[in-house]
């Protein structure tokens, strides 16, 4: 996947976690939890998604990767580079 791809794919999980929030205006380089009413159980439920739709693996040890849209399209880069659309 291209990162382009990769940001689409992480606005639809973003979607259906928290479909009241605007994503319309979401700062890439901002963390999510600064932008959004995320808690912990919601950051869970995206790397859930992550694993279900594309067989992603996050080690625990790795979430703070996933902060901004920046860094988790940098960290998914590789890891879903044979993914297909």
């Amino acid at each position: 996947m291209a990162p382009e791809e990769i940001r689409q794919a992480i606005i639809e999980i973003l979607e259906d976690i928290a479909p009241d929030e605007d994503l319309t205006s979401l700062d890439d380089g901002v963390s999510f939890r600064e932008q959004m009413e995320l808690d912990s159980m919601d950051f869970l439920d995206i790397v859930m998604e992550l694993r279900k739709r594309y067989r992603v693996q996050v080690p625990e040890e790795d979430y703070a990767q996933l902060a901004s849209m920046n860094s988790t399209v940098k960290y998914l880069e590789p890891k879903m580079v044979d993914v297909a659309v």
